[in-house]
């Protein structure tokens, strides 16, 4: 047994690093040293404030606890593998890879959830693998067509990675919807056409800006839940809302009499955790993890990074996400590992 610190949360908005011994990694397992993880400002965030339904199952077979509390909770670590078990084919020692595991100096991890990362990466940036998986599953589940319009109601990190993987896609405009102002300047970073704060007009101006259409794509990833009838409002006839954000416990209000039921518009979910099946024939979780390690070094994703702080101070980390959201993008938490 290897000793190990690992990070949980004991109770709603109280972080814990707990000692924890690895034992040498099993059939199918990689052992990984930790260098970088970051902390997830939406999902995670949730858990961290206690605003995720108690009864509901965990998702991956890395996280332990409940979400009544402790949980160990976390999906975005990147290090490198220091020993494989019996049966490992793609992660050998010495080799960075990203792991949907939680916060934690020293760990094990099926195969499968881990990806082999590109040789030569600043191992910082693949912490941003995970999100950008959910920002390619949110765009696989838009219908977006080259030369269309979209809108993305939220500059957060995800919001940011959506914006780009539109361009990408065939948008030949992108919109964003964002309130703080250090957002807005990321936002036109990444190549966003226009940044427009909150506003009753808001639909009209986005009319103006787009040649006197509205968006044929819309997606909330704001985390609030009154973005969603934003969204809504702003989406051509036959026009798409994709949903990305979970509201967790919130209670989300819409009016559904009016555009959306004479418009014949499409609001449709999406979660990481599913492929669209429309892909199916051709996709699999294996094809879209290599795809986004691809990604990694197109994007612009360094910038995104506002705060590192070493795992020690992962408490500190988490209350500076929660109550001053405005001075913070995206926070990774360093092992002092490499």
């Amino acid at each position: 047994m290897t000793k190990s610190l690992a990070l949980w949360f004991s109770s709603a908005r109280h972080v814990e690093l707990r000692p924890e011994a690895v034992p040498p990694p099993g059939p199918g397992e990689v052992q990984v040293q930790t260098i970088a993880s970051a902390i997830s400002h939406g999902t995670e965030m949730l858990v961290y404030r206690g605003q995720v339904p108690p009864e509901l199952p965990l998702d991956l077979p890395t996280l332990a606890g409940s979400f009544a509390f402790p949980i160990k909770y976390g999906y975005a670590a990147v290090g490198r593998v220091v020993a494989s078990g019996p049966g490992v084919t793609r992660c050998g020692p010495g080799e960075l890879v990203f792991a949907l595991h939680p916060h934690q100096t020293l760990f094990n991890a099926p195969e499968s959830l881990v990806t082999p990362l590109p040789p030569g990466l600043d191992p910082v940036l693949g912490v941003f693998t995970a999100n950008l998986e959910t920002a390619l599953n949110i765009v696989h589940d838009t219908p977006i067509q080259l030369g269309e319009t979209a809108l993305v109601c939220g500059q957060g990190v995800v919001g940011l990675l959506v914006a780009q993987l539109l361009r990408l896609a065939g948008a030949r405009r992108v919109f964003a919807i964002e309130p703080l102002e250090r957002r807005q300047e990321l936002a036109y970073m990444v190549g966003v056409d226009a940044v427009l704060a909150p506003t009753p007009d808001l639909s009209q101006q986005l009319r103006e800006l787009n040649g006197g259409r509205a968006v044929d794509v819309a997606v909330e990833v704001s985390g609030n839940n009154a973005a969603l009838q934003t969204a809504l409002d702003c989406v051509a006839d036959e026009g798409t809302v994709v949903v990305a954000s979970w509201y967790g416990t919130k209670p989300v209000q819409l009016n559904l009499g009016g555009h959306f039921h004479r418009g014949r518009l499409t609001l449709r979910s999406s979660q990481v955790g599913r492929l669209n099946p429309v892909l199916g024939p051709r996709w699999d979780y294996a094809r879209r993890s290599d795809t986004v390690a691809a990604l990694v070094p197109r994007l612009r994703l360094a910038e995104l990074i506002s705060h590192r702080l070493p795992f020690a101070e992962a408490a500190n980390a988490y209350r500076m996400v929660d109550e001053t959201p405005a001075e913070v993008v995206q926070v990774v938490l360093e092992y002092g590992t490499e």
